[in-house]
Parts: structure tokens; sequence; C-alpha cells
């Protein structure tokens, strides 16, 4: 671009960065994905880059704002013309990172602005995640621009079933690095691991000290999927009422969501609820 609009403030341009794109009608897995990757790096320092669309971009942002870490968002319109229900998540962005565009201040974003501005995201990065995307979609263009600038191209493996699962999956049968965590993209650049907490999101989860002995205990039976409250039932120790208290008192407190059917799934972390 001949120049670039900036809220905030960029980052070190020696400072390890790393893109992550992909659907915007993600599922709770790829959601759930890019939250948690994002935070391990952003744990370790590495600044994620993403374009703050709806699912896995904003997944991505919220994962490093949750570790207050520093994020970069790359818009298809004018930094006057962020969205209503975008400008707090912009402005959050931007205590620490920064909000980037080279339209325009009032420039509508157009649909046509999007495939555009992805040459920026990779450009930015030293490499490209893609957690979840169908094989035509925006972050498959957004690799494509990768792969013309010399960049990386990172895969979060899907279901085989799922039809937003079928770029990550094409790319990794063209030879892209398969990632499970943030652990992979670190090795690659070489980054020392950054400390665990105690009860965030990531792999090291604890007791939650906010929460009873049985609320912890239910909460321990969560894994990625939602799961049935009888399942619940039979995997736990407690009587059925404490099961029952429990998942009101958790769903309440916003470790856990409730879907169709009495399912019950983990929230995503909480700590910053951000409209979209």
């Amino acid at each position: 671009p001949i120049l670039l609009y900036v809220l905030g403030q960029l980052p070190p341009p020696a400072a390890a960065k790393i893109a992550i794109v992909g659907s915007r009608d993600a599922s709770f897995y790829g959601l759930r994905m890019s939250r948690v990757i994002a935070r391990d790096l952003a744990r370790s320092g590495v600044v994620v880059v993403s374009g703050m669309a709806r699912g896995i971009d904003s997944a991505a942002h919220e994962g490093t704002l949750d570790m207050e870490g520093i994020t970069l968002a790359v818009l298809g319109g004018g930094l006057l013309s962020v969205p209503q229900a975008q400008r707090k998540f912009a402005d959050q962005i931007a205590k620490k990172g920064a909000v980037i565009t080279e339209y325009p201040m009032d420039t509508v974003p157009r649909p046509g602005h999007f495939p555009v501005r992805n040459r920026i995201i990779s450009g930015l990065s030293k490499a490209v995640l893609v957690v979840e995307a169908r094989e035509k979609s925006g972050a498959m263009i957004t690799v494509a621009s990768a792969l013309e600038q010399g960049r990386d191209v990172y895969a979060v493996p899907g279901n085989v079933d799922s039809p937003l699962s079928t770029g990550t999956n094409f790319l990794l049968k063209q030879g892209a690095r398969l990632i499970t965590s943030a652990d992979d993209i670190l090795a690659e650049l070489n980054i020392r691991k950054g400390p665990m907490d105690s009860h965030g999101d990531g792999s090291a989860e604890g007791k939650r000290p906010d929460l009873s002995d049985e609320q912890n205990a239910v909460l321990s039976l969560f894994e990625s999927e939602p799961v049935h409250v009888d399942a619940l039932i039979e995997r736990s120790s407690l009587s059925t009422p404490s099961v029952i208290s429990a998942l009101s008192v958790l769903e309440i407190k916003g470790f856990v969501d409730q879907r169709p059917g009495k399912n019950f799934v983990r929230s995503l972390p909480a700590s910053r609820q951000v409209q979209r």
C-alpha cells in the first residue's frame, strides 16, 4: 500500500507476528482453537494479526486480549467507518496494539475490499495459521497472498465431515504445517514458551477458586464438544440434583452454555465480552 492508517501503535518490526484467519461462521471447535492458540502465543510475546471479522478472526483477537497481548487488526474500510457494534472492540485492540487499514478514513467497507486487505494481513506476519475454512473462502485468499510473499502456512486439522474444514484439510494435503497447539508454532519460531496460567482456557487447567468442589468436579467433565446432561450425570460421582445445581451455577457464572436438547458446552473465556 502507498500508506497505512493506524489507530494505536505498531509493535517493533522485529516482533514475531503470526496471522490467524478462518471462517466467519465458525464452529465451537474452531472458535475455541483460535482463541486458545492466540492466548498461548500472546503469553509468549507473539503478536497476533487478523481481520477483526466475526468468527475465527475475532476469537483470535479476543484470545490475545485475554492475555493483555498485542494484536493487529486489518480492516476492509476506513477507521471512521468501523460498525458501531465493533467500535469498543477496535478501541480495546488499539490500547496495546493497532487497527490498520489502507482505506481513507470514511471509506465504507465493501465486499471487494476484504480480499484485497488480506495481503496486508499476511504481509505483516511471519506465517499464516488457518484454523477453520472452506476450500473457497477469504482465508484461502490470504494463504495465496502468503505464498506469494514467501510466508509459511500452517493449518489446524478439522473434522473430515465438516464443510468448514475442507480448506484446512486441503492445505494439509498440500504440505501446510499441521498445528494442534501454539507449542508447534513456538517451536517453528524458536520462541520460548511463556508461563501457563492455573485456570485459563489452556492446557494447564486447574481448579477455579471461585467455584465449589462440586462445581469444579462438574466443570472438569467437559471437553471440547457439547455433552448431554444425562451423560454428565453418568460421568459424575455426584447425585442428579447436585449435577443439575452445579450446572445452573456454572451457566449463571458463564463457564458453560446450554444448547438445545439439554446439551451443555464449556464456554469460551468470558473475561472480555465483545459485541460483534
